[in-house]
C-alpha cells in the first residue's frame, strides 16, 4: 500500500498522526551515514499508513524530527510514480532502547509526528529559490538546468546554455541580472501553486522549461501564473505558498564546469545569514581603513600600495643585512682555515641569529663561500628552533646528520649532503643537538 503523503496537503503541517504499517531492525544498509547504528542493532526502519515527513528527493534532503519521541535522522522512498512507500529510520542510543521501541511499534499502531520545522522551512526557501533562479536563466538566456544540489554552504546549479545559441558564456554580469529579476518575482509575491495531473498529455500546454521524464502521475510546479510563470517544472518537493516567503535570493558566483556554467547561490534565511556575514566583514575594514562605502575600495588599493613600498624596503634591507653576516661568516672561516693543523683551530663554526628567519639562513648560506664554506657550519634561528647545517659535501654530509641525529631530541628534518635543516619543538632540544653535532665534527674534522 502506498504511503499517503501529507506533506502535500498542507506543506505547513508541522505535527500529525498515522498508524504503523511495519516496523523492523534494519541489519544492514547501504547508505554509509548509518551502517554502523545498523551493525550495532539501533536502527528501525518505520513505515507508515500516511506521513507528515517528506522523503529526500528531488535535489531537497529529507525532513527530520521525531516520532513518538523516537528520533527521525532519515527519510526515504521507493516505488513506482503513485505507488511509493516511504521508510522512517528511527536511531537510537542503544540496542536495548531500539528493541523496546520495536516491541511498541507494531502494525496498526497510532503514533505522533512531529517535523523539525526550521529545517523544512530552509528547504522550503532554498528549493522555491531555484526555481525561480532556474527558470529565469531559462527565460532570459536560454540556461537549462542540468543539475542542482542543495548543500551544506551553498546551492548550486549546472546551467547548459543549449537554447538560446547566440549566448556562448554565462558571465557574472548576467547572473547579476538574472538574480535581480528573481528577486523582483519574490517582491511580487508571486503564488506558489502545485498541480497534479494524472497524464502527460494533461500538461502538454503548460509553459514547461524542461520535458517530462515519467508519463503519469505528473506533480507540476508553478510560480507565477500560466500565462506569466517565473517557472514551471515538474517537481516533487515541497515550497511555500507564495514566493515572497523566500525572502531573498543571492547569487555568490559562476564558474565554467563540463562545458556547462555552475552557479553558486542562495535562498531564504541563509541568503539573509551570509549578507549579514558580509556587512560584519565589510564594517571592519570601512572602520580599519576609516573609509565610508563609497571610498573603501580606494582605500584599501591605497593600503596595499603602502605595504607593497614596505615590503619592498624591508627586501632590501634585509639583503643587505644577509649580505653583510654573510661576509663575517666568510671572515670567520677564512681566519680558522688559515689556522690549519693547529690544534686551537675550530672543526666547526656556530652563529645564533635572532633576528632572521630560517628562510633568511638559507639564503645566507648561498653567500657564504659561494654555498660550499671550507668549514662546516651551524647557523641557528633561535626564534623557530632550528638549525641550519652547511658544508662543501666532502667533510661531512649535513642531511645525514640531520637524519641520524635530531630524531633523538624529538627533532625533525633533512636535507642534502651540502645544507640541512633540524627542527625542535623546544630550544632545550635545540641545544642538546648542537653540542652534540659540535662535539661529532670535532672528532672527525681536521
Amino acid at each position: 500500500m502506498a504511503t499517503y503523503k501529507k506533506f502535500y496537503d498542507d506543506v505547513y503541517m508541522k505535527s500529525g498522526k498515522a498508524k504503523v504499517v511495519s516496523c523492523e531492525k534494519v541489519a544492514e544498509i547501504k547508505n554509509t551515514n548509518f551502517r554502523d547504528l545498523a551493525a550495532e542493532g539501533k536502527l528501525l526502519a518505520l513505515v507508515t499508513d500516511e506521513t507528515i515527513f517528506f522523503p529526500e528527493g528531488g535535489g531537497q534532503s529529507c525532513d527530520l524530527g521525531t516520532i513518538t519521541g523516537y528520533e527521525v535522522c532519515d527519510v526515504s522512498e521507493k516505488g513506482e510514480s503513485g505507488e511509493e512507500i516511504i521508510t522512517h529510520l528511527l536511531s537510537f542510543e542503544d540496542a536495548a532502547a531500539c528493541d523496546a521501541a520495536l516491541a511498541k511499534l507494531t502494525p496498526g499502531t497510532e503514533v505522533e509526528m512531529e517535523i523539525d520545522w526550521a529545517r523544512r522551512f530552509d528547504n522550503m526557501q532554498r528549493h522555491c529559490g531555484e526555481h525561480i533562479l532556474s527558470g529565469i536563466f531559462y527565460r532570459e538566456y536560454g540556461g537549462v538546468n542540468r543539475g542542482f544540489h542543495m548543500g551544506k554552504d551553498y546551492m548550486t546549479i549546472d546551467i547548459s546554455l543549449e537554447e538560446m545559441p547566440e549566448y556562448k558564456e554565462l558571465t557574472f554580469d548576467m547572473c547579476k541580472h538574472v538574480e535581480l529579476c528573481a528577486n523582483q518575482v519574490i517582491w511580487s509575491n508571486a503564488p506558489v501553486i502545485r498541480r497534479v495531473f494524472a497524464t502527460a498529455d494533461e500538461c502538454r500546454d503548460l509553459p514547461l522549461r524542461k520535458a517530462l521524464a515519467i508519463e503519469k502521475n505528473i506533480s507540476i510546479v508553478c510560480v507565477g501564473s500560466i500565462e506569466n510563470a517565473a517557472d514551471c517544472v515538474a517537481c516533487c518537493g515541497t515550497h511555500p505558498a507564495t514566493a515572497g516567503q523566500i525572502g531573498l535570493i543571492k547569487i555568490f558566483k559562476v564558474e565554467p564546469n563540463k562545458g556547462m556554467f555552475r552557479v553558486y547561490c542562495e535562498a531564504g534565511e541563509r541568503a539573509y545569514k551570509d549578507y549579514e556575514f558580509k556587512h560584519d566583514v565589510y564594517t571592519f575594514f570601512a572602520n580599519r581603513y576609516s573609509a565610508t562605502p563609497e571610498t573603501l575600495f580606494e582605500q584599501v588599493k591605497l593600503g596595499d600600495a603602502k605595504i607593497q613600498k614596505l615590503r619592498d624596503e624591508l627586501y632590501r634591507l634585509k639583503k643587505s643585512v644577509i649580505s653583510e653576516r654573510a661576509a663575517k661568516i666568510e671572515e670567520a672561516v677564512a681566519a680558522a682555515t688559515a689556522q690549519g693543523a693547529d690544534s686551537t683551530a675550530p672543526s666547526v663554526l656556530t652563529f645564533e641569529y635572532s633576528d632572521l628567519t630560517t628562510d633568511d639562513l638559507f639564503a645566507m648560506s648561498r653567500e657564504i663561500c659561494q654555498g660550499r664554506p671550507a668549514k662546516p657550519l651551524i647557523l641557528i634561528c633561535t626564534d623557530e628552533n632550528t638549525a641550519v647545517l652547511l658544508s662543501d659535501g666532502k667533510v661531512c654530509a649535513c642531511g645525514s646528520l640531520v637524519r641520524e641525529y635530531a630524531p633523538m631530541y624529538g627533532g625533525k628534518g633533512g636535507g642534502k649532503n651540502e645544507s640541512a635543516r633540524a627542527i625542535f619543538e623546544k630550544r632545550d632540544m635545540l641545544d642538546t643537538f648542537v653540542d652534540l653535532i659540535e662535539k661529532h665534527l670535532r672528532s672527525v674534522v681536521k
